[in-house]
């Protein structure tokens, strides 16, 4: 969602911020703006759309200070224009804000009570108001911050610069990340140590409720109760280097074309290729006595998890439960006794996810989060950790992150399989051998790439596209609709193809394409008379199987996508690819925002 930058430094620092928000733009925004302390007290620039607007006006009206922050804004209350875009202010203060507040029509009622003139239909503006109500009646800015953060109710992360005091930044946390970046004789803040690499390692992460008061010297970090703490600072292993497009047209592409490679860096940190056994890192987790899995997501990780359940309860033979974290956390669900609680999240910050992950752990349950990013928050509060190893992954519609989660959870029913004794050790060395193979299966699939574009002319024709699978095809079904939706906006869903017959049917027509995810695996004659049924209905198939599946239908269908043959266990990974592809390919002949699609926001950090 929005982005976080601010510094206290010895140079002029709109430049800085300028590059800190272009570091964030993977997160989704639709306006951005930045702030500085100046002789002349508090000046700012901001802009509707795209960074490159704020910067053609800082290059109009250049920003002077040694102070300063920054925002790149995803609308919630308010529409996307400059009036809306942070930072929002005050005579005597200026804000930046990443949450909603909650009761922002009940202070905004409050503060226009008392005389305040709004300029915004934001949330964030009305919270600049009470801190500046609060210094009006004498208060100090630490004292104006402590008394306003017990009056909000949401989720958020705050950066507040005051303006006779240029010397001087307050963060504050509650549920939204932050992370404090320290210097030599320079402080900064930032949403993520992404933003903050270019200008220190040097990170410290605040925890939820924390607040802390930043000088050049350093910070002060304070707890909900306003009791001073310590935290933990680390160096960070986030990469100062910008992240660039590798000569792409876009990151999604090069993020595909990277896959390959993060699947197989991925499977070098958990398998023994000498030995073909897995080794997970050692963690407080007893496998073997695990009652149940629940496994906890959104969006695309949330179709990984399904793929997970398939594998886990077919090998390891545990029952699995899959829910998308928004709908479980309200459910007050009921958890076994020994069971074990799994949340997948790219960013590791995605907010549902870690509010069910804590109410998880209220439930007893063995917390093992699956992340890409190994300092985020959820990866904090897990009993363990498995990291995917996909690196920055910057388009906003997730590739590379999702076959590294599929990977990875594949080496994870493996792990469970042998330590409840149902998988053999000789499956474990044929199942290990499978995946040993996808690296250089996945960059036969890109080999396909010419003959996707080609279908994709046709789809992005479509008003709507349907998906179809069976077992582990299904979530590659559904992943395959979410990414043309996301990219190209045309209507996709995805079935089982099982219920074909149960209502989707209807639909068929010869104006909409299905997709068919068909693997030659045991399922195949059932998929095979389900894709017989759309086409005696003048159904347009485009047909995604190996060499011996096409043989079967290639003549009836449409259209066919010869894919590598594969041992069936790791076909959701090698089949993410081509509809990864296919929706690429349309949305860029549809000349649609592919990296950064509307409305949508890499890391969702509200609800």
């Amino acid at each position: 969602m929005c982005g976080i930058i601010g510094i206290i430094g010895k140079q002029q620092v709109a430049p800085l911020l300028l590059e800190g928000l272009r570091r964030l733009e993977y997160r989704g925004y639709d306006s951005a703006g930045i702030a500085t302390l100046t002789h002349d007290g508090i000046e700012r620039r901001r802009a509707e759309g795209k960074l490159n607007n704020l910067s053609a006006r800082l290059a109009a009206e250049p920003l002077a200070g040694t102070t300063g922050i920054g925002h790149t804004r995803w609308a919630t209350h308010g529409v996307p224009n400059e009036e809306n875009a942070h930072p929002h202010a005050t005579d005597r203060v200026v804000i930046v804000h990443n949450g909603i507040i909650e009761n922002f029509q009940e202070l905004r009622d409050e503060v226009e009570a008392a005389g305040a003139v709004l300029a915004s239909e934001t949330d964030t503006e009305v919270v600049a108001h009470v801190i500046s109500h609060y210094l009006e009646g004498g208060d100090s800015p630490q004292v104006a911050m402590a008394k306003t953060l017990k009056r909000l109710v949401g989720a958020f992360s705050l950066g507040i610069l005051f303006r006779d005091q240029p010397d001087l930044m307050i963060a504050a946390r509650r549920g939204t990340p932050l992370a404090l970046g320290f210097g030599d004789g320079e402080m900064f803040l930032g949403s993520d140590a992404i933003a903050l690499a270019p200008l220190t390692r040097q990170i410290m992460y605040l925890e939820d409720g924390d607040w802390a008061v930043l000088t050049p010297d350093g910070a002060t970090v304070f707890d909900e109760n306003d009791a001073e703490i310590t935290r933990p600072v680390r160096e960070t292993e986030v990469s100062g280097e910008a992240v660039g497009k590798g000569g792409y047209p876009h990151f999604m592409l090069k993020e595909i074309y990277e896959q390959p490679q993060v699947i197989g860096d991925t499977l070098h940190s958990y398998v023994n290729p000498a030995t073909r056994e897995v080794g997970l890192p050692e963690m407080d987790i007893d496998l073997a006595a695990v009652t149940k899995v629940t496994i906890i997501a959104c969006g695309t990780s949330f179709y990984a998890a399904l793929v997970a359940k398939y594998w886990i309860e077919s090998e390891a033979r545990v029952s699995v439960e899959v829910d998308i974290a928004s709908e479980f956390r309200y459910r007050a669900a009921a958890m076994a006794e020994g069971g074990l609680a799994i949340f997948i999240s790219q960013s590791g910050e995605t907010l549902d996810t870690l509010a069910a992950l804590r109410y998880a752990r209220t439930q007893n349950q063995k917390i093992l989060s699956i992340v890409n990013v190994p300092e985020s928050t959820i990866a904090r509060e897990s009993d363990a950790v498995l990291q995917t190893y996909a690196g920055p992954e910057v388009g906003v519609a997730s590739t590379k992150a999702f076959t590294t989660q599929l990977t990875v959870l594949a080496c994870l029913t493996i792990a469970l399989g042998r330590a409840r004794g149902t998988v053999s050790r000789e499956t474990e060395s044929r199942l290990i051998g499978a995946l040993a193979e996808v690296p250089a299966r996945a960059a036969e699939v890109l080999n396909h790439d010419e003959r996707l574009r080609e279908l994709a002319a046709e789809i992005a024709e479509s008003r709507d596209v349907l998906y179809l699978g069976r077992g582990v095809s299904f979530p590659i079904a559904l992943e395959g609709a979410l990414k043309l939706k996301e990219i190209s906006y045309i209507h996709a869903e995805g079935y089982a193809a099982g219920e074909l017959k149960h209502g989707p049917i209807a639909l068929i027509d010869d104006g909409v394409p299905v997709i068919v995810i068909a693997p030659k695996d045991g399922l195949f004659e059932k998929t095979a008379s389900n894709v017989q049924e759309v086409i005696a209905r003048g159904g347009r198939v485009i047909f995604m199987s190996d060499a011996e599946g096409a043989k079967v239908l290639g003549d009836k269908a449409a259209a066919v996508v010869a894919l590598p043959k594969v041992d069936p266990f790791v076909t959701p990974i090698l089949y993410a690819i081509p509809v990864q592809l296919l929706a690429y390919h349309t949305a860029v002949i549809k000349g649609t925002d592919v990296d950064q699609p509307r409305n949508l926001a890499k890391s969702v950090t509200v609800e």
